[in-house]
This record gives C-alpha cells, structure tokens and sequence, in this order.
C-alpha cells in the first residue's frame, strides 16, 4: 500500500492545484470525476494520473489550440451520489462543459442523462456497462463492453487454456458482475465448453467458503470470478485454501491484485485494455513516462485509459477547431487513429471498436506480482 499512498497524495495535491490554475480564462478546462478515496481508491488515482501524464505531454509540445488544458479534478469516492455532486460542481462552479469520468459504471450511469441534457460532453474511461452511453450522443467511453470481455474470458478458457468444465463464482447483486458472468458462460458453452458450477454472493460479503465447497465438489478446470480486485483477492485466497488450483479467469476489475493479492492469483488471467509489458512503442513510451512521473509504478489499465481519454478529448477538440462541446462530439464521433490501448473508431452506440489483451500474473524476478501479456483477442 505504499505506492498506493504516494499516488494518492499526488493526485490529491494535484487535483487541488490544477483547480487553481483553471481561474484562468486562456485555458482549455477539462473536468474529473473519480474514485480518490474509497474502496476503488487505486482506479481514480490510476486513472487520473495517467489523464495528467498526458495533460503534462500536450501542454509541453504547446497545447490545443494554441491553449494548455487544466485538468479540475473532483473526488466522488465510488459513491453515485457523490458523482452527481461533483459532477454538478464542476459544471457549475467551473462551467466545465468537456469532461472524463467516471470509472465504475454505477458512478458514471448517475450522470450520464445529466451530461445529455446540458450538452456536456463526456467521456467514460472504464465504465464498462452496455448502458452507460444509452444516454445519447453527448456520451463517449474509451473502453469496451462487459458483453465482449465476457465473451473474450469465455473464449480464451475453452480455446487457449483448453478448459471444458467451468464454474463462476458472482456478485449478484452487481451488474458489472451479472454481466460479465452471462457473457462469459454463452462464450465458453459456444466453444466446447459446460458450465458445471454457479455460484452466487451479495456484494460486501466476505466469506465464500460455503459457494467454494460446492464449487470444488464439481471439479472445474477453471473458475470464473467476474468482480474487482478486493473481492478476487479473498475468494483466490479461499480457493486455493479448499484445494482449487485450477486457473481463475476474469477482467479488468481485477487491475490493482498485484498490489492487493499474493500467490493465490497465480494461474490467473483476465482480460484487460492494455499490456504494460508490450513492446509497442506507444506502450513502451507511457509506461516509461508514468514511472519517470509516479515514483517507478507500473500504470493500470486505469492508467493507460485516462491517458487516452485526454489525447481523444485532445484530438477532438483540435479537429472541431474550439471547445464547443456539440461541435467537439462530432469531432470525436469520427475519430479514426491510432492511441496508447489500441486503434479507436466508435460504433453507433459510441462504443469503442478495439482489442482486448489477456494478462497473467506472475512473480517477477523481485518475486513481487506482475502482470505479463498472454495473448490479443480481436473483436
């Protein structure tokens, strides 16, 4: 947690003095919301680090416009009623009328028809649920869709890991969760593949021991674990303390275990936005500057996302020749090009049509946990 508490102080402090500097009328201001507290504290830390690596990268090679871009960043700690006070300082307080967050798609859902409504343009880095951009055409996100990272899961169980009998093990009470899961089961039963096992839990809930013991009595060859990172760290522990040791599989809520978890995740993999360890040279320049920037950390896929939402917005605003929110959607609506996570086009639906990557984690030579790239899985 160390690297955690260096992060979030430097968020915090730069949140603070980026919301100074945004009195300034010469300035394109670009809102933040996420979680910077709370229980996915690392996702908004992550992720605003990166939109501020990025930030620093266009403002040194002169900006947009002729302008530099302030990033105002808001803490709505993973709470939807916070985001929508956030949400609703920034667009008042400041007149902000571009904007990225949030992160969780509960969070970012609460603002979604607000953005609509009074026109402000925003763009989802993570929010991962079919339902966030049903708002209309003011909403954008940079990631992709439960449905494909459920069906990705289910298709690299059956065809790269060869597994034939899987278990899931689910929040049902999380649509994140419930989605990912549906997904995934169809993908894998297409692919050779039977669902043996189905459990279900309530969110918060700590001990799965009993939903485990049902799991292990139908010897799966894999287990599916669709949920973020605290929780995947105590079931993976509970699991393998029942004696399952077949591979885990699940998706990107699972960024941050390798700061969170220990030898229980090892033979795990989850699909995800990005590879820190790729030789791409785009890759290879961000992880690069991120860890110049924050102290040697590896950047999350939160990271990377928030580094390409502020280069889309960038683009965007270029291409519509201002900061008019209906002209830069329309911009950003034909984007067409290449970025840090992959080449972006947006479907109807405002959805990005882009690959996905599976990671494994791994003990790297300091014997800490780390991610390393597996494979790519195309749309």
């Amino acid at each position: 947690m160390k690297r955690f508490g260096f992060m979030l102080a430097a968020a915090v402090c730069c949140a603070a003095l980026y919301a100074g500097c945004a009195k300034g009328g010469d300035d394109v201001k670009i809102g933040f919301v996420g979680p910077l507290s709370g229980d996915v504290a690392v996702y908004g830390v992550d992720c605003l680090n990166g939109a501020r690596l990025a930030v620093d990268e266009v403002n040194a090679s002169g900006g947009v416009l002729g302008k530099q871009i302030v990033l105002v960043a808001e803490d709505d700690e993973g709470n939807p009623e916070k985001t929508v006070n956030v949400y609703t300082l920034l667009t008042t307080r400041d007149g902000i009328g571009l904007m990225i967050g949030s992160l969780t798609s509960g969070c970012t859902i609460a603002i979604t028809s607000k953005a609509q409504d009074q026109g402000v343009l925003l763009i989802a880095p993570a929010a991962t649920n079919p339902k966030v951009t049903d708002a209309g055409d003011y909403i954008f996100r940079a990631c992709f869709i439960d449905p494909f990272q459920g069906t990705v899961g289910g298709l690299f169980a059956a065809r790269d890991l060869g597994s034939r009998r899987a278990a899931v093990i689910f929040d049902n009470g999380n649509d994140y969760s419930v989605g990912l899961k549906d997904n995934f089961v169809l993908a894998f039963a297409g692919n050779g593949g039977a669902l043996v096992g189905e459990e279900a839990y309530i969110t918060g809930d700590k001990d799965f021991n009993a939903q485990i013991t049902k799991i292990r009595s139908v010897n799966p060859d894999v287990v599916y674990i669709p949920d973020y990172y605290s929780t995947v760290a105590l079931i993976a522990k509970q699991l393998r303390a029942q004696g399952v040791d077949t591979p885990i599989v699940g998706a990107d809520g699972w960024d941050g275990l390798t700061e969170n978890a220990g030898d229980e995740v090892l033979n795990g993999f989850y699909s995800n936005h990005y590879a820190a360890d790729s030789d791409n040279p785009r890759v290879v320049a961000f992880v690069s500057g991120y860890k110049a920037k924050y102290g040697g950390s590896v950047p999350t896929s939160f990271g990377a996302l928030g580094y390409d939402s502020v280069y889309l917005m960038r683009d965007a605003i270029a291409a519509a020749g201002g900061t008019d929110a209906a002209a830069v959607k329309t911009a950003l609506a034909a984007t067409d090009g290449d970025y840090m996570t992959g080449r972006y086009t947006f479907d109807a639906h405002r959805d990005p049509i882009k690959s996905a990557v599976i990671v494994e984690l791994a003990k790297g030579e300091d014997g800490k946990l780390v991610t390393r790239y597996k494979t790519t899985v195309n749309p």
